[in-house]
């Protein structure tokens, strides 16, 4: 995944081309969308990220988290450092909640980064057995946000 230094790098160039959207995929699987609102809805790039749920952990959260202990019990990691939002305006219904049924490529919540606001969208499907931070929680790059199964 590319660091947040990158991806400053990559909405920049966006956003002075003339180009409205860009979609990169990596070595893992992950990949990262950059698109242009119009200028009548909304000026910056809106971001979204699929990405590898297991792939991200680090080997001190992996040997920590007892959720995955079980082999059927996977997270929804976050792709950046920002503010968690469940949904996409305070008052919208969240995304998910527990005992949502997921599909790979759904949108589960919206991380706000830099005042973009980057969709963050499930890599496989399953169902949401827990949801870890609250609206409105800073969040760590790889930091679990929702467990399924």
């Amino acid at each position: 995944m590319y660091n947040i230094n990158e991806i400053k790098e990559l909405i920049q160039a966006l956003d002075n081309s003339k180009l409205t959207d860009l979609e990169i995929t990596g070595e893992n699987g992950e990949k990262l969308c950059l698109k242009k609102k119009t200028e009548k809805a909304y000026s910056a790039p809106v971001v979204t990220a699929a990405v590898p749920t297991q792939e991200l952990q680090t080997e001190e959260r992996a040997a920590d988290d007892s959720v995955n202990e079980k082999s059927d019990v996977r997270t929804i990691d976050c792709p950046m450092v920002g503010v968690f939002y469940a949904a996409s305006s305070p008052d919208a219904e969240p995304y998910v909640s527990i005992g949502s049924r997921v599909k790979k490529g759904d949108v589960v919540c919206i991380i706000e980064a830099m005042k973009l606001m980057n969709e963050v969208v499930a890599s496989e499907s399953g169902t949401v057995t827990e949801v870890l931070v609250k609206n409105g929680d800073l969040v760590e790059f790889g930091q679990p946000l929702f467990v399924i199964e």
